[in-house]
């Protein structure tokens, strides 16, 4: 079976990010799992790195630009352009990740990931069925976590699920921390994508119309 990769180059007016994803890093594959991602935004990276870890992901993000606004611009501004910023990066992978996969064939389409951290449960469900759509349910309340905006996160989860085509739904079951709470999702995520994408063996399209 071809290995299932994919190298994408966005750029836009604020940003320039490039992503390389490998679908079949999982153990038992044979493949050696190389993970190096730089967004410029500490948090930022840590989740995507936990992303790719436990979804048996090899995976290489780069995102270049002024994370910083000179000073003639306003606080709102900087606000702003780190949001383009965030959901550019979301964008990125989920394009990669779509273009990787291919013709949604020969795969198990559903997955369900459960992830803990400390106090912190989470859960993902997520078909990959070419009808995008999101909800997300995380109860986060600090403003920040490191240099990460919380109120970002749900949109992050929201622009991967649009660009790679796929019916997400991630809900904080319980936790204190918004720390916990964050990492917990994005690795039942994580356990949800390594599920779905799961080969079956078969060639099937997994639908009873035909087509994806």
């Amino acid at each position: 079976m071809s290995v299932r990769t994919a190298s994408i180059f966005r750029k836009t007016s604020e940003t320039q990010i490039e992503v390389s994803i490998n679908l079949d890093c999982a153990p038992g594959s044979n493949v050696v799992q190389t993970i190096d991602v730089s967004t410029g935004i500490g948090f930022l990276d840590h989740m995507y790195t936990a992303l790719a870890k436990h979804g048996g992901m090899s995976l290489t993000m780069k995102c270049r630009g002024d994370l910083f606004i000179d000073d003639h611009h306003t606080a709102d501004m900087s606000i702003i352009f780190l949001n383009f910023w965030l959901i550019d990066s979301a964008i990125a992978l989920g394009t990669a990740f779509k273009q990787a996969l291919g013709e949604v064939r020969g795969i198990r389409r559903y997955g369900t990931g459960f992830a803990p951290l400390d106090e912190a449960l989470s859960r993902a469900v997520i078909d990959i069925c070419s009808r995008p759509y999101c909800v997300t349910d995380l109860g986060l309340k600090r403003e920040k976590i490191g240099d990460l905006s919380t109120e970002m996160i749900p949109h992050i989860f929201y622009s991967f699920a649009i660009a790679s085509g796929v019916t997400l739904h991630v809900d904080v079951l319980r936790g204190e921390n918004d720390h916990h709470r964050s990492e917990s999702a994005f690795k039942a995520l994580a356990l949800a994508i390594r599920q779905a994408i799961e080969r079956t063996g078969s060639n099937d399209v997994p639908s009873t119309k035909g087509v994806l």
